[in-house]
């Protein structure tokens, strides 16, 4: 994308991802600014990285098929695979050293696993999706959810925003 990017990872340890994105984010910055001789210019990105939690199954496949998707729904490529910066190009179309950059899967992808990801996706998974991703709450099978918030403190990223209403006697 050309004003933001999405990984999907799966940090070891608590603590890791936060490390790694900050080194990320700033080694980036700085190459970016030194190769156009900007240096000391400003950030490139508005605001910080947004993570949540996903369940192993399913839902990850839903998530990757959002990511993948990205390209399509801003225009920038007629499928998916054609977007050139994406996972999905790399493992179908890189060479074997670009496939190599690429992580094992938590769950295994469908057979069909191309056709479905350039099939648009339904308003309710965009909808989900992007509550976990401007909210930063677990997305997953409801009961999961509600688990994985209770022991990562986020039970507060399903509250709806802004001050709650007073009750009325």
């Amino acid at each position: 994308m050309p004003n933001h990017f999405h990984l999907l990872l799966w940090p070891r340890t608590d603590g890791h991802l936060a490390a790694f994105m900050q080194r990320l984010q700033v080694t980036h910055v700085r190459r970016w600014h030194q190769h156009r001789h900007s240096t000391g210019r400003g950030h490139l990105y508005q605001g910080a990285f947004k993570s949540f939690p996903v369940q192993e199954d399913s839902h990850f496949l839903t998530v990757a098929r959002y990511v993948e998707r990205n390209a399509l729904r801003a225009r920038l490529a007629e499928q998916a695979q054609d977007w050139r910066w994406s996972g999905l190009w790399r493992r179908e179309k890189g060479s074997a050293e670009e496939r190599g950059l690429l992580g094992e899967w938590p769950v295994a992808r469908p057979a069909d696993y191309l056709q479905w990801v350039n099939r648009p996706q339904t308003e309710k998974e965009l909808e989900q999706i992007r509550q976990s991703v401007n909210r930063g709450c677990p997305f997953g099978a409801d009961r999961w959810q509600r688990q994985t918030a209770l022991t990562l403190g986020l039970e507060c990223t399903f509250r709806k925003p802004g001050r709650p209403k007073k009750e009325t006697a």
